[in-house]
C-alpha cells in the first residue's frame, strides 16, 4: 500500500473544509482530524496548509471565526461556514464533479 499524500491540493482542500464545516463550527484540528477518519487515513491536511486556507477562506467572507473552548478546556479559534461560503461550496461541489468527470473520461478512452 503506498504512503497516504501528505497534503491536498489548495482547491481541493477548500472544498473539503467547507464541506466539513456544514456539520456545524469546529476548530481548525478538529476539521483535520474529521478528514482524515472519513477519507480513512487517505487524506491528511497539515497545519502548514490549514491555517493559510482557513485565512484566505475568511478573508473571502467563506467562513466566519469566533474564539471559544476546545473540549479539552483550551481556547481555540472556532469556523463556521457563512452565507457565501455555502454558495460558494455548492460551486466547488459543480467544479470537483466536473473535474473528475473528466479525468475518468481520460483514464477509461481507449
Amino acid at each position: 500500500m503506498t504512503k497516504p499524500k501528505a497534503d491536498v491540493l489548495q482547491g481541493t482542500l477548500a472544498l473539503l473544509v467547507l464541506k466539513t464545516l456544514v456539520r456545524g463550527p469546529m476548530h481548525g484540528y478538529g476539521m483535520t482530524l474529521h478528514i482524515q477518519q472519513v477519507s480513512k487515513d487517505v487524506l491528511r491536511v497539515e497545519e502548514g496548509s490549514l491555517y493559510p486556507a482557513l485565512h484566505r477562506m475568511e478573508q473571502e467572507g467563506w467562513i466566519r471565526a469566533e474564539w471559544g473552548t476546545s473540549e479539552n478546556n483550551r481556547r481555540a479559534r472556532y469556523y463556521r461556514l457563512s452565507e457565501t461560503g455555502r454558495k460558494q461550496l455548492a460551486a466547488e461541489e459543480k467544479n470537483w464533479a466536473r473535474l473528475t468527470e473528466a479525468v475518468s473520461a481520460v483514464l477509461e478512452f481507449a
